[in-house]
């Protein structure tokens, strides 16, 4: 794993193979845990056995990150008895105790979901994204997106009558409008919870550079691998399910 864009897939429990790796060994890690919802790929336990299961793994996450990477975790609800718990409110606090400080809590909106029927539906998750110390790795440049306003210029001072905006684009600030992977979508695997490589893309692309390996521990299906392959980072993708291993590996390998 030393040419920009190799990756690796490890069939095994997250936690166990995190171990094996050495200290400030990634950039970025990446990646969206179970929600201990009862998924087919997942046993529901306890929430404070999740959490202590998650405090376990993000401890890890922390020290095989270099100092001013970064790391992701990207979290729905936990959800018993009809009750609603965010679950980046959980993962937050872990993540401070485990020394990593909190540059963003990224709001991601999707326009579909589940349809509630006693309380309001679902469309939106998070990423908290924190940092292993400061003067972390910020690129904005190749996530930009395109100004609410282009031709807007500046009133008055030395600028005055020239365009205010940037010409690459605004910021695209904490709150992303990006579609989630339904039955139709293109990027559609036999994994039933996918997230979109368009939100992997941005993390990707602002937080690490070409060359820099970006650690999956619930790899899944493969996303952050397959964005990583696309943009020249070098991934290791961690993955429990052999057959989503499998399906991982396709997704690397292909064009």
């Amino acid at each position: 794993m030393t040419q920009p864009g190799s990756s690796a897939v490890v069939t095994g429990d997250a936690l166990a193979t995190m171990k094996t790796l050495g200290s400030g060994t990634a950039r970025l890690v990446l990646t969206s845990p179970p929600y201990n919802i009862g998924k087919a790929y997942e046993r529901r336990v306890p929430l404070e056995d999740y959490l202590e299961g998650q405090r376990a793994v993000i401890r890890e996450a922390a020290r095989i990150v270099v100092e001013g990477g970064s790391v992701c975790w990207q979290v729905g609800n936990f959800v018993e008895d009809g009750e609603v718990i965010p679950l980046d409110s959980m993962m937050i606090p872990l993540m401070r105790e485990a020394g990593l400080k909190i540059r963003n809590r990224i709001v991601w909106s999707f326009g579909h979901g589940q349809h509630c029927r006693r309380r309001m539906s679902g469309r939106h998750e998070t990423i908290v994204w924190a940092t292993c110390g400061d003067g972390h790795h910020f690129d904005l440049d190749p996530i930009r997106v395109p100004q609410t306003y282009p031709r807007k210029r500046a009133y008055k001072g030395a600028r005055k009558g020239m365009l205010s905006g940037h010409p690459l684009g605004k910021n695209p600030g904490d709150v992303w409008q990006i579609p989630n992977i339904k039955f139709n979508h293109p990027e559609k695997t036999a994994h039933p919870c996918q997230f979109p490589e368009a939100l992997a893309e941005r993390l990707v692309s602002a937080l690490t550079m070409e060359g820099d390996l970006v650690i999956d521990p619930y790899a899944g299906s493969g996303t952050t691998g397959a964005v990583c392959s696309r943009l020249a980072r070098r991934s290791l993708l961690i993955e429990i399910d052999p057959a989503y291993a499998e399906i991982a590996r396709a997704r690397i390998a292909a064009p």
